[in-house]
């Protein structure tokens, strides 16, 4: 299948155009799509919102590429990030939000796993994964989710928004406001037992971290932990 106009890119795969409708997400590196799809079918059936896919990876076992990519719905209106940095939406706004997509989440049953404890987990769950479209969020780019604690996920957000919040940046004071608001509407057990401490561990071995990000990371526990709610 021949891409058109590339739409974004992220650490690990590219969108691209294939009309108004329709867009081609590709991995980079050669990753397998299946298990990505399979979860994003699951969850539409459980009216969790995710881009429609268009056909199954697996239902085209002849095509090389169909281990690498897949079509899916084309998603029209700015992601999170966008509307927070042009004053769409406020940082407390976006906490909320966030706090809503991942309860919503982890009410969705898990696939594949018989623990009655796990969860689907989306486990890069930030401001540029969530489309703000007319008919509500949606959210996008499901290649690292697994099935496990949801305070795993609870963490992994957290912590994605806190190191911003610790960078030194413009977005560190917008960061701070979003993650207090996030941690407050998900209440003082936000990230389970030991869900923040495997979220860094994941976050320090994950390849893609630049340096600068991954010395922010003790910085960014210890503010998650001072934001979380002590009691209800």
């Amino acid at each position: 299948m021949q891409p058109g106009e590339l739409l974004g890119s992220g650490r690990s795969a590219d969108v691209f155009a294939l009309d108004d409708h329709w867009v081609l997400r590709r991995y980079r590196d050669g990753g397998d799509v299946t298990a990505e799809a399979a979860m994003m079918a699951h969850l539409a059936e459980h009216g969790y919102p995710v881009p429609r896919l268009r056909g199954r990876p697996e239902g085209a076992r002849h095509r090389a590429a169909s281990r690498t990519d897949f079509v899916m719905q084309r998603l029209h209106g700015p992601t999170m990030l966008q509307a927070l940095l042009q004053g769409g939406l406020t940082a407390e706004e976006a906490g909320v939000q966030f706090a809503d997509l991942l309860h919503r989440l982890h009410s969705v049953p898990a696939r594949v796993s018989a623990d009655p404890a796990h969860r689907i987990l989306h486990l890069d769950l930030h401001p540029d994964n969530v489309m703000l479209t007319p008919q509500g969020p949606v959210v996008i780019d499901w290649c690292n989710t697994e099935e496990g604690p949801p305070g795993l996920d609870r963490g992994m957000s957290a912590l994605i928004l806190a190191q911003v919040a610790v960078g030194g940046t413009a977005r560190a004071a917008p960061a701070r406001t979003a993650l207090a608001s996030l941690l407050t509407h998900l209440g003082p057990a936000s990230t389970g037992s030991g869900g923040l401490a495997e979220a860094r561990r994941r976050r320090a071995a994950d390849p893609s971290m630049t340096e600068s990000e991954t010395r922010l990371l003790d910085d960014a526990v210890r503010l998650v932990l001072e934001l979380t709610p002590t009691r209800p």
